[in-house]
C-alpha cells in the first residue's frame, strides 16, 4: 500500500518503499551522487503525472450560457512506455559509486520500473581510521512489474457559464492525510468560445474555443520508517505546478458530439528530500546531513486531443485520448444544466 500511496505523492504517485531501499540510500556516496541518481530516477514519474493531471479540462468547445453549470467526476491516466521505466546510469558520472558487477553503464529502474534481478552498487567512503572503504547497497526499485503501465489521477470538477462566451472552471482533489502521507490538488481554468463572438454564430456547424488552465499538486511522504539511514523527520515533499493552453473544436448536436483540439502543456515538479540523515563513515565516525537535496523536472510539450460526449438530459458522459510525450486517456461522468 505504501508503494501505491507514495507514487500518489507525485500524481497521485506510486513509489516503492522498502526498508533500506529508498532514494536516500546513496547518501553514503555523498549528496551530489544521491541527487544525480534521484533526479534521473524520479523524472519520468513526475513528468507522467503532469500529463495525467491535465486531462479532461474540457469536453466541448461550446461553452455554457449564463448560469449553465456542470459538475464532473474525472478519472485520468497517462500511459507508461518501456523507455520510461529505465534510465541509463553511467557510474563515470558519479564520484563514489560503481556497479558491483557488469559494465559501468547499465539500464536501471526509474520510479516507474523494476530491477529484475536486483542491481547492487558499491559506494566508496573515507573512514577516519582505516582510510578508503566500500559498502554495498541495492538500488531502489520502482512501482514494479509490467502490469503497472498507467499513471492515474482523479479529480472533482465544476464549470459555470458567465455569459458572453466565457466559462470558468475549477477542479479539486480532497486533501488526503494519514500518518505517512499528505496530498492535495486543485486547479482553475477559463474557456473562451470564439464562435460565440462571431455574427450568426448559431449557423456555424461547429464551435471553436480557447482554454487556459492552471493545476497545482503538493504532497509529502514520511520516509522515517522505510529509510535505511538513521535520522529524524525524514520526508519527501513534492510541489508541482502546470499550465495548459488549448485550442478546442467540437460539433454542436443535441445528444452526441465529437471534440478535439491542439494544446500545449508547461509545468515543473520540484521534489525535496528533507530532514536529518545520519550517514555512517566506518565504525566510529558519522555525519548528519540536513535537508540533503532538491531535484526538479520540467514538461514542455504539444498534445493532440480527440474525444466524444454523450448528453442525455441532466446526465452526460465523455471520454478522450491525448497524444503527447506521455499519451493519456480520460473518462468523465458529468451532471449539468443547460
Amino acid at each position: 500500500m505504501k508503494k501505491l500511496i507514495l507514487f500518489t505523492v507525485f500524481c497521485s504517485s506510486f513509489l516503492v518503499s522498502k526498508a533500506q531501499n529508498d532514494i536516500d540510500v546513496l547518501l553514503s556516496a555523498g549528496v551530489d551522487d544521491a541527487q544525480r541518481f534521484a533526479n534521473d530516477y524520479l523524472e519520468p514519474g513526475t513528468n507522467g503525472v503532469m500529463h495525467s493531471m491535465n486531462a479532461n479540462w474540457f469536453n466541448s468547445a461550446k461553452v455554457k450560457p449564463l448560469g449553465g453549470f456542470e459538475i464532473s467526476l474525472v478519472a485520468n491516466a497517462s500511459l507508461v512506455g518501456d523507455d520510461d521505466k529505465v534510465f541509463s546510469m553511467n557510474t563515470a558520472d558519479y564520484n563514489n559509486v560503481q556497479f558491483v558487477s557488469g559494465p559501468s553503464t547499465q539500464n536501471v529502474a526509474t520510479v516507474l520500473g523494476e530491477n529484475d534481478p536486483s542491481i547492487f552498487v558499491e559506494v566508496e567512503y573515507d573512514d577516519p581510521i582505516f582510510g578508503s572503504q566500500t559498502a554495498e547497497f541495492e538500488l531502489p526499485q520502482g512501482i514494479g512489474d509490467e502490469s503497472y503501465n498507467l499513471i492515474p489521477s482523479g479529480t472533482l470538477q465544476a464549470a459555470v457559464g458567465l455569459g458572453s462566451g466565457i466559462e470558468v472552471k475549477a477542479r479539486y482533489f480532497p486533501k488526503y492525510e494519514n500518518d505517512d502521507v499528505a496530498l492535495n490538488m486543485y486547479g482553475a481554468g477559463l474557456q473562451f468560445e470564439f464562435t460565440e463572438w462571431l455574427p450568426a454564430d448559431k449557423l456555424w456547424p461547429v464551435a471553436l474555443s480557447g482554454l487556459v488552465a492552471y493545476t497545482h499538486l503538493d504532497g509529502s511522504y514520511d520516509l522515517t520508517e522505510s529509510s535505511g539511514i538513521d535520522g529524524e523527520n525524514q520526508r519527501l515533499e513534492n510541489n508541482t505546478n502546470t499550465w495548459l493552453f488549448q485550442l478546442a473544436v467540437s460539433t454542436k448536436l443535441p445528444v452526441f458530439n465529437l471534440y478535439g483540439g491542439l494544446g500545449y502543456i508547461s509545468g515543473k515538479a520540484e521534489s525535496d528530500l528533507l530532514g536529518d540523515y545520519v550517514v555512517t563513515n566506518g565504525i566510529v565516525s558519522s555525519d548528519t546531513i540536513t535537508d540533503p537535496f532538491s531535484v526538479s523536472s520540467d514538461v514542455s510539450a504539444v498534445r493532440g486531443t480527440v474525444g466524444f460526449k454523450l448528453k442525455l438530459g441532466f446526465f452526460r458522459l465523455n471520454g478522450e485520448y491525448h497524444i503527447s510525450e506521455f499519451d493519456a486517456f480520460s473518462v468523465g461522468v458529468n451532471f449539468g444544466f443547460r
